[in-house]
């Protein structure tokens, strides 16, 4: 198998087009993050009041890329070296894969497939500044264990 965007070259390219696709979309306010201590990238738009924001884990593409090619005596580089590599590739094919999946939601929206929500509602903004999934995620151990107790 395989990795998906191993060969991506430029995160800088990916975001420009994400920018483009967001603004003929209508978002008025579009951002990008490197979270290098969480090994994610984040993406943060406002669409029509809304504030919309997204992590995408680079760390998880460099686990899914490291275990499909593990590091061997072969290697130029330190298992470390190797690894922090790996990690640098995943911040770059992470906005390779936001712009796929923001190109893909958008079209699915414009096209009458889905509505703004059924795409974006988990990555809403709450009132505590979270978004909607995460608030979930929260929720969801306390009711399931609540409706354990109950008689």
């Amino acid at each position: 198998m395989t990795i998906p965007y191993a060969r991506a070259l430029s995160g800088t390219a990916a975001r420009e087009e994400i920018i483009r696709i967001l603004r003929t979309f209508g978002a008025d306010s579009i951002g990008f993050m490197d979270d290098y201590e969480r090994g994610e990238v984040l993406l943060a738009f406002r669409h029509r009041g809304r504030s919309v924001q997204m992590r995408a884990s680079a760390k998880g593409w460099a686990a899914m890329y490291l275990k499909k090619n593990p590091h061997t005596g072969r290697h130029k580089k330190t298992p470390r070296e190797y690894e922090q590599a790996a990690l640098e590739q995943g911040l770059v094919a992470v906005n390779s894969i936001l712009r796929d999946w923001v190109k893909g939601q958008v079209a699915a929206i414009e096209t009458g497939i889905l509505s703004f929500e059924a795409v974006f509602v988990p990555f809403m903004l709450t009132s505590d500044g979270r978004p909607v999934l995460e608030r979930v995620a929260d929720m969801l151990p306390k009711a399931i264990e609540s409706s354990r107790q109950s008689p």
